[in-house]
C-alpha cells in the first residue's frame, strides 16, 4: 500500500499555470469556443479579468476563432449524421450568433434528404415499411438526429408535426 505524503514546509509546491498557458493547453488537444474557453477557466479558479485577456490574447494571435470552431464542429457533426436543427442548437449553444449560423448552415453544400435517408438505413436497413406505427418510430428517430419535418416527412412518409422545426 502506498501512502501519499503530505507537503512539508521545504517543499516547493508546482506554481499555478497563468490562465493564457491553461487555454493554449485546451486548444492543443482540439478547437474550442470563446464560450467554452471561459467556462472551463472559471471552473479551474481562474478570475474574469485574467480568463477575458488571456482568451482575447488567443484570438489575436489566431489560435482560438470561433468561425473554426464552428465550421470543425459543422463537419464532424455532419460526417457524424445529424441535421441542422440539431446543428443550430449545438452552435448556439456555444455562443455563436444566430446570423453566423445561418451563414454556417448556408454554406454547407449537404443534401439533408440524402443525409436523413442514410441515417435511415444505416439504422433500420434498406427495408421500407408500410406499418404507420413503424415509420412514426422511424420519423421520431430522424426527429431527434435532428432534421426538419419536411425532410423528415419526405423521407419516412410519416406524418409529423411542423412543430418540430420551431426550437429556437
Amino acid at each position: 500500500m502506498v501512502m501519499k505524503r503530505r507537503p512539508g514546509p521545504g517543499d516547493t509546491a508546482k506554481p499555478k499555470r497563468s490562465a493564457y498557458d491553461k487555454a493554449l493547453g485546451l486548444l492543443a488537444r482540439r478547437e474550442h469556443s470563446r464560450k467554452e474557453l471561459k467556462t472551463k477557466l472559471r471552473q479551474g479558479g481562474y478570475e474574469g479579468e485574467e480568463t477575458t485577456a488571456a482568451i482575447d490574447r488567443l484570438g489575436d494571435q489566431h489560435y482560438q476563432d470561433d468561425d473554426r470552431f464552428a465550421e470543425v464542429l459543422l463537419r464532424s457533426r455532419i460526417a457524424q449524421g445529424y441535421g441542422p436543427v440539431r446543428l443550430r442548437v449545438e452552435l448556439k449553444s456555444h455562443g455563436l450568433a444566430d446570423a453566423r449560423i445561418r451563414e454556417l448552415l448556408d454554406e454547407t453544400e449537404v443534401d439533408w434528404d440524402a443525409s436523413a435517408a442514410t441515417q435511415l438505413r444505416r439504422r433500420y436497413g434498406s427495408a421500407g415499411t408500410s406499418d404507420p406505427a413503424e415509420r412514426a418510430r422511424r420519423a421520431q428517430f430522424l426527429l431527434r438526429r435532428g432534421f426538419a419535418a419536411a425532410t423528415v416527412r419526405s423521407v419516412t412518409h410519416a406524418d409529423v408535426d411542423e412543430a418540430a422545426d420551431d426550437i429556437p
